[in-house]
């Protein structure tokens, strides 16, 4: 309900005769009413005041004199006994009257009392109050403080009628602008519609229920199928004062709105029917009250036939209309013991729920762009790391906020041959869509260029040049290192990231030193590789600038962190490495709620290593006894490792694929069998040319040796080297 206007006290205080001649009070002429409910402006010095006093001064009150002030504008006074004084003005001034002494305050327009938090101060007069309260940001009407509802005086004039008008339509515009604010503050679907239900619920209703499309429409989507509304948030006034929370748990455990709603919960789903009476309402838009013929048919349909609602203007349905279509339905409940809702409240419940829609709309949108900016990062990044043998890997990946999910920093894992692997981290510059498509076409091109088996220096050079090929102002760093399993080194060369940690078996961590290099897209600048040892049980710590570089703290400093760090934890575990995953965690502990101003990649490889004695490499010349001579290196070998039952196989691809490489080498060719989880052999030559699976025909001669290899192989395959290429299979190990 809407408050009684404070201001009505002018016309309950006045004395009779203000409206014509001398009153009781002994009011000149010159301050009667005119026909707009103000009073007549005073035409000479005499008008309204002492002749020998100055403008303002207060006069000296007697009990039935009323005094007033001179100023541009209208003035008003009320009288009352005891002394009353007052302040002058420009436009109309509204007093207060009552026994005892009196203040008025004076301003441009009308001067109201507003109430805050915890207390409310109002003008009195012949005994009628006026309350505008204001809490929590929000513009409050309806009920004074104490729950009891204020009327105008009966028998007002049409003088203060019209001054309850004036300020019900301004509480409503201040009312309207509170709300719309806090609902435009939420970004996310729950934040707007939890926005609706504190902004109206006590203030303009007892209890709200808000309805919304299952599933919502996004954007130019045009939905298919009926129209399915799911309840998703109520809320209303405790029955009990003395509830702390002020509100009961929304959703999923619906609050009981008894009295506002009766007759057990609303339904959570309801299929709007075709044609039906709900479907007319929401078609409509505009709200209507719930004693109108179109409600009456529609609330049952929308709440469910167990819920009822209040009777008479104590019930608001406003349809919640997007941008192009309709959305939801909200509904407005005030109980019996409140007053009814009001004609121009319809025009509050219309514009509130159209900013609810309009807000709906954005969230959706924005939760679109939300999951493409995941799906984006996601498939840049890979699913899972490979597990290839002699080294074990872990990796994370922070966004820089849930408000920018994607950015540049990527991280990746190639399997190499001679069961080498390829480490690659790398940072685009920029946290937009733009960075990380770019980063997709960077990791991509070093795919690519792994699988080539280039040096690390060479694939930075070859990224530099596609960087460049994508524009002038593509930058990126990166680093790229080869692990070999076999030789127990790592080869890594850098583009201007920040260099690797190398956390030692026994807890020692040191910062790898490599040349820094220039970033990638910059062009013209040579990149310098440097081989280092790679110990069993070590672990190397590959990361992005984001974890270490903040607001906070420069680069070095963060890298120092990150090096005390990895000792800390490695202490915590003694002379065994600490666990790979645990690890990754403990690192990313370091960083703190003002250190996430960058996306961070991280990934970590921890060494093992092929033992020598599981190793077997041997060169060959290319010529015809070369076959034999392999079967039989490869007899022995498996003899020494205790793998007789695979002596038939092992010999019979071992010269199918030694055969197929003297036929076309011209160097000398390469024999080597590894003896890990699975039997690995790799023969290696001289010439590009990859072999290809094909069918023979009855008449070939030749042509059936891979198909042999693809039978009996577990795995197999062949990788293009820069000085030839390397065919492999493995065979599994007997139980």
């Amino acid at each position: 309900m809407w408050d009684a206007d404070r201001n009505a006290a002018r016309g309950a205080s006045r004395r009779p005769g203000t409206n014509g001649g001398t009153g009781a009070g002994g009011q000149p002429p010159a301050a009667q009413a005119d026909g707009r409910g103000r009073k007549a402006r005073p035409r000479g010095p005499g008008a309204g005041e002492h002749p020998e006093r100055p403008v303002g001064a207060p006069a000296a009150a007697d009990p039935g004199e009323t005094h007033g002030t001179a100023g541009p504008g209208d003035t008003h006074t009320a009288a009352g006994s005891g002394d009353t004084h007052a302040a002058a003005g420009s436009g109309d001034t509204h007093a207060a009257a009552g026994s005892g002494d009196t203040h008025r305050a004076a301003g441009s327009g009308d001067a109201h009392t507003a109430a805050g938090t915890g207390g409310a101060r109002g003008a009195g007069g012949a005994g009628e109050a006026r309350t505008a309260a204001a809490t929590a940001g929000e513009v409050g009407y309806g009920t004074p403080e104490g729950g009891v509802p204020t009327v105008p005086p009966a028998g007002g004039t049409a003088a203060a009628e019209a001054a309850t008008a004036r300020d019900r339509g301004g509480d409503r515009l201040r009312f309207v602008g509170a709300a719309t604010r806090r609902i435009a503050r939420g970004i996310d679907l729950d934040e707007i519609v939890l926005g609706l239900c504190r902004a109206t619920v006590p203030t303009f209703a007892d209890a709200i229920l808000v309805y919304l499309r299952d599933p919502l429409p996004v954007g130019d989507e045009r939905p298919v199928g009926p129209v399915v509304l799911r309840l998703r948030r109520t809320d209303r006034i405790p029955l009990d004062p003395d509830t702390d929370s002020g509100r009961l748990p929304l959703l999923p455990s619906q609050p009981d709105l008894s009295p506002a709603v009766g007759g057990g919960p609303a339904a959570e789903l309801c299929e709007v029917e075709a044609g039906g009476p709900l479907a007319e309402v929401l078609r409509g838009v505009r709200p209507v009250f719930g004693d109108s013929q179109a409600a009456r048919a529609a609330l049952p349909e929308l709440l469910g036939e167990g819920p009822s609602v209040a009777t008479g203007q104590r019930t608001v349905l406003a349809p919640l209309r997007g941008r192009r279509r309709v959305i939801g339905a909200a509904v407005f409940v005030r109980r019996p013991d409140r007053p009814p809702f009001e004609p121009d409240d319809l025009l509050v419940a219309a514009q509130l729920a159209t900013h609810t829609a309009l807000g709906v709309d954005k969230a959706v949108l924005y939760g679109r762009e939300v999951y493409i900016a995941d799906e984006l990062q996601r498939t840049m990044l890979p699913d899972s790391l490979p597990q290839p043998t002699g080294v074990r890997l872990a990796s994370r990946y922070l966004p820089a906020a849930e408000t920018a999910r994607v950015g540049g920093d990527w991280y990746d894992a190639i399997p190499l041959p001679g069961n080498r692997v390829a480490l690659v981290v790398g940072d685009v510059m920029g946290h937009s869509m733009t960075s990380a498509a770019i980063m997709g076409q960077l990791r991509t091109t070093a795919q690519t260029l792994a699988g080539l088996d280039l040096p690390p220096q060479e694939v930075l050079h070859h990224l530099d040049e596609q960087a460049q090929r994508l524009g002038t102002d593509r930058m990126a760093t990166c680093l790229y290192a080869v692990y070999d399993p076999v030789a127990h080194r790592i080869v890594v060369a850098n583009a201007g990231h920040p260099p690797p940690l190398l956390l030692h078996r026994g807890g020692r961590a040191e910062v790898l030193r490599v040349p820094p290099g220039a970033p990638i897209g910059v062009g013209g600048v040579d990149f310098e590789a440097v081989e280092l040892d790679a110990p069993a049980g070590a672990t190397l710590m590959l990361y992005t600038d984001g974890l270490v570089e903040s607001r906070m703290r420069d680069v070095w400093t963060g890298i120092e962190q990150l090096r005390e760090r990895l000792t800390a934890t490695a202490r915590l575990t003694g002379p065994n490495p600490p666990p790979l995953e645990p690890l990754c965690d403990e690192v990313l502990d370091m960083l703190g709620p003002g250190d996430r101003d960058d996306d961070v990649a991280l990934l970590a490889a921890r060494f093992e290593g092929i033992a020598p004695s599981d190793v077997a490499y041997w060169f060959l010349d290319p010529k015809a006894q070369t076959a034999g001579q392999a079967r039989r290196l490869a007899r022995r070998a498996l003899a020494r490792w205790d793998l007789d039952d695979l002596t038939d196989a092992v010999e019979l691809l071992v010269s199918e694929v030694v055969t197929n490489a003297v036929r076309y080498a011209e160097r000398p060719i390469t024999l080597r069998l590894l003896r890990t989880d699975v039997l690995r052999c790799e023969v290696g030559d001289d010439v590009p040319q990859l072999p290809r699976l094909r069918q023979a025909r009855p008449s070939d001669e030749g042509g059936r040796g891979l198909y042999l290899v693809n039978r009996m192989a577990r795995r197999w395959g062949a990788t293009r080297l820069s000085t030839g290429k390397v065919v492999w299979f493995e065979l599994a190990m007997p139980s």
